[in-house]
C-alpha cells in the first residue's frame, strides 16, 4: 500500500507536468527513489545490527549471500546539489544509490573492523533456518518466514540512470568508504 500510494503520488506530478507542459518548461520536476540513506546521525536497522556484532553475537545468516543496495548522506546530498546547480538534467524518475550493493555479510564484517572485533558470521544451511522460520511462524516467535525473506532477500537498484544525466561514471563516495563512515559515526 505504502509503495502504491508513492507511484500513485509520481504518476500525478508527472501526468500534471505533461498537462502543461508549456508553461513548465522554464521548471524541472525530479522524483528521486533512494534506497536506504544513511550517514552519522543514522536511526534504525543499521543500529540495530551494529549492536548486535559489537556485542558480538553470532549472524546465523550466513549462507544467504544477498546484495542489498544503500545510499550514502554524501551520495544523496551530491545528486540533489548537482540537479539545483546543472540546468541541463531533464525532469524526471530517478533511482539513487551508490555504486556497488553490499551484502549482508559484507555489511557485518565492516561492522566488525569498525568496532575492533571479529565478526562471526555462521553458514547455517538455508533448509534449517526455513525449518525455523516456519517454526518461528506457527508459534508466534520473532524469526517467521517473512522476518527470514526480508532479512535474505535481494535489494539491487540501478542509478545508471541519474549518473548517465549528471555526466558522470561513478558516485563520490564508495559504497563501504560511505558505510564505514556512518558506522565509526555510531561508537
Amino acid at each position: 500500500p505504502y509503495g502504491e500510494s508513492k507511484i500513485r503520488a509520481e504518476e500525478y506530478i508527472l501526468n500534471k507536468l505533461s498537462a502543461v507542459s508549456d508553461k513548465l518548461l522554464a521548471k524541472r520536476v525530479y522524483i528521486l527513489r533512494p534506497c536506504m540513506i544513511h550517514g552519522p546521525g543514522n536511526k534504525g536497522n543499521l543500529n540495530l545490527l551494529y549492536s548486535v556484532v559489537k556485542k558480538g553475537i553470532p549472524w546465523p545468516l550466513g549462507a544467504y549471500e544477498n546484495r542489498r543496495s544503500f545510499c550514502s548522506i554524501d551520495n544523496i546530498s551530491y545528486v540533489v546539489e548537482q540537479l539545483i546547480v546543472k540546468e541541463n538534467i531533464e525532469s524526471g524518475i530517478y533511482h539513487v544509490g551508490d555504486d556497488e550493493p553490499l551484502s549482508t555479510n559484507e555489511l557485518i564484517r565492516l561492522i566488525g573492523e569498525s568496532v575492533g572485533r571479529k565478526s562471526h558470521i555462521w553458514q547455517l544451511p538455508k533448509g534449517l533456518m526455513n525449518g525455523a522460520a516456519a517454526i518461528g511462524g506457527a508459534l508466534k516467535l520473532p524469526l517467521n518466514k517473512e522476518r527470514l525473506r526480508k532479512l535474505t532477500e535481494n535489494y539491487v537498484v540501478s542509478n545508471t540512470k541519474i549518473k548517465q544525466a549528471l555526466g558522470i561514471d561513478k558516485m563520490p563516495v564508495s559504497a563501504k568508504e560511505g558505510m564505514r563512515k556512518t558506522l565509526d559515526s555510531f561508537k
